[in-house]
């Protein structure tokens, strides 16, 4: 990947605000009031347990789950107010990564990246469709991967197609489900190293959701702490775990603890 200038964060422009954020599934209230911020530049990972709401946050962000109550704001559009090719057309500036990368397994490395590229810029001719296809896969350093089907691929691998995947339309967010779920300690290392490198190249903003310590630390500019529903603390990583709520210390203690051995600088 080729250097950049360090991308910057705009905390006078938020491009996600959340507000009052309510979401129950039948008996079940998941999410309890959530307020929320994401600026422009900015990366922030929200850390939970498993079945805290993390993926439920990010998929109302995009419109795939409607709220109970309160606001989302994302690229000052208001998603519960949009109608269909208005939520479409958002989507298109907001990338989403999901936790299995989602690639078609009927489809090569090329024709997974240029099939939303053709289908969303029809205008595109074929050479240009080949520039945007390498361009991506030079980002996530998979050039030589463009004729490989996913089967063939590693695990790391395909998340980093994914990823690429996610850059060919540009986005302006983009929202990492898991990032590093299912990868060995030094292969969510380098999905971490990327995640920070496609900060810096396209100046995106960024939710990462993820139960890893590591990649939050590494990934996210903030930390936001989702709890019972509710986000407990937001801040640098080594803030919120400075705090002394005991929810908190146990979080750190029962996950990062166990990945001393990774000797997290």
């Amino acid at each position: 990947m080729k250097e950049q200038a360090k991308h910057q964060i705009n905390l006078e422009e938020s491009v996600i605000a959340i507000t009052g954020l309510e979401k129950s599934f039948d008996e079940l209230d998941v999410l309890k009031g959530v307020d929320f911020t994401l600026y422009r530049g900015e990366n922030v990972a929200v850390l939970g347990k498993s079945g805290s709401g993390k993926s439920v946050l990010i998929k109302i962000m995009v419109g795939l789950l409607r709220p109970d109550a309160g606001q989302v704001w994302v690229l000052s559009k208001e998603v519960n107010e949009l109608k269909r090719k208005e939520l479409d057309a958002l989507r298109l500036r907001v990338g989403f990564l999901f936790q299995s990368s989602a690639l078609y397994d009927s489809m090569d490395v090329y024709q997974n990246l240029s099939f939303p590229l053709v289908m969303t810029k029809k205008q595109l001719t074929k050479k240009e469709v080949d520039q945007e296809v390498y361009e991506a896969l030079d980002a996530v350093g998979l050039t030589e991967k463009v004729n490989e089907m996913p089967a063939d691929l590693s695990g790391g691998q395909r998340k980093r197609i994914g990823i690429a995947r996610t850059l060919i339309l540009k986005p302006e967010i983009i929202l990492y489900d898991e990032p590093t779920s299912g990868l060995d300690p030094i292969t969510s290392g380098e999905i971490n190293n990327l995640i920070r490198e496609v900060q810096e190249r396209y100046n995106t903003s960024s939710v990462i959701i993820t139960h890893d310590l590591t990649c939050s630390k590494h990934t996210g500019d903030r930390i936001a702490m989702l709890l019972d529903g509710k986000f407990i603390k937001i801040g640098s990583f080594e803030n919120v775990f400075a705090s002394k709520d005991e929810a908190i210390k146990s979080f750190y203690n029962y996950n990062f603890i166990q990945e001393s051995h990774a000797r997290i600088s």
